[in-house]
């Protein structure tokens, strides 16, 4: 039986030394981070310590964590592991963001062990894990981790929904909009869209049909308090809910996880242009795929950080034929436009 276990880990006195040692950046983007760690958090411990909640002690637990993946690992075939061993007969059976770790024990895994070799790693690194927030479960009877609930059915097969905790949050804000008397239904549709927008983008990889995560409910609730306006029918109350409600469309369980020893700034290039091609949609999905993950004005490849844009030939937005459309970038597409004008 697979049994995933969630570790989280206080900062309050993380090792600085630590951190700039494992920091794989720019020399300005270092000496930022090193700043920003010296401004402390605590008069006693100037040294120690990073702002737990702030902006940056995301990446802050990141980097102190980078290599904790590796603690638990095994050989794909049940040999034992050696210098020698290629990478991609080891399997590594973790996902972590930031502090928050989710582990995968095989049936013969022992998880007091792993959990003892997870404390000394942290140890060394000024950390310790929170205990009333590590547990051991079986995948079967389902855990929550960063407002999914993960669960492996009785068939066999995995599925992932949002979590009953985090779809009681997004209702919650839907509902104080929609309920708001002091808006009217178009400004209640213009501030319903970004946030359902939002939602539905974050959970873009999950399961989303059903009437609780297709929104059934919520829309036929904001469609009724829609059409009571006296200046609203039927058919604008519909257009209205369409428009505080945008579709997205979802691929459960296609996102791709980042390989453990990556990093934006190692330099490879290819690697995270082809990755970053995956987060877009429909046409310009296609056509970065169709162009390897290259600007169609420039040529230059797309790194992390770049927006992508789809520029349309013929100038007619409308014309959405293969060879009409290609991915550039933002600044490439801007500057195109620029030109034309001028001449």
């Amino acid at each position: 039986m697979l049994s995933p276990k969630g570790t989280r880990c206080a900062n309050d006195r993380i090792s600085h030394t630590t951190i700039m040692d494992n920091l794989i950046a720019p020399k300005g983007l270092k000496i930022g981070i090193f700043r920003c760690l010296k401004a402390g958090t605590h008069p006693d411990f100037p040294e120690q310590g990073t702002e737990h909640g702030g902006v940056i002690s995301p990446l802050l637990a990141n980097i102190a964590l980078n290599g904790i993946e590796s603690i638990h690992r095994y050989h794909k075939d049940g040999c034992r592991i050696t210098p020698k061993t290629a990478k991609k007969d080891i399997r590594e059976t973790s996902v972590r963001y930031a502090d928050d770790m989710v582990i995968i024990l095989r049936p013969q895994d022992d998880a007091r062990e792993i959990l003892e070799r997870i404390n000394q790693f942290l140890a060394e690194r000024g950390m310790k894990i929170s205990e009333k927030k590590t547990k051991i479960t079986a995948t079967t009877d389902g855990f929550d981790f960063l407002g999914w609930h993960f669960k492996v059915q009785n068939n066999g097969k995995f599925k992932c929904v949002p979590s009953v905790d985090n779809f009681k949050a997004f209702r919650k804000k839907v509902k104080a909009v929609v309920n708001c008397s002091n808006y009217g239904s178009k400004v209640k549709a213009e501030k319903l869209a970004p946030l359902v927008r939002g939602w539905r983008n974050y959970h873009r990889f999950c399961k989303m049909n059903g009437s609780r995560n297709s929104l059934w409910f919520i829309r036929h609730r904001t469609f009724k308090v829609f059409n009571k306006e006296a200046k609203n029918d039927r058919y604008s109350s519909k257009e209205l809910v369409n428009k505080a409600f945008p579709e997205i469309p979802y691929s459960e369980n296609q996102f791709a996880n980042v390989q453990g020893e990556k990093s934006p700034f190692d330099g490879d290039i290819p690697y995270w242009s082809e990755r970053n091609s995956k987060l877009y949609d429909g046409y310009t999905s296609k056509a970065l795929k169709r162009q390897n993950q290259s600007c169609g004005i420039c040529g230059m490849k797309m790194i992390p950080g770049d927006i992508v844009h789809l520029h349309h030939i013929d100038g007619n937005h409308q014309n959405w034929k293969t060879k009409n459309c290609i991915a550039v970038h933002q600044s490439c597409h801007q500057y195109h436009h620029m030109s034309k004008e001028k001449s």
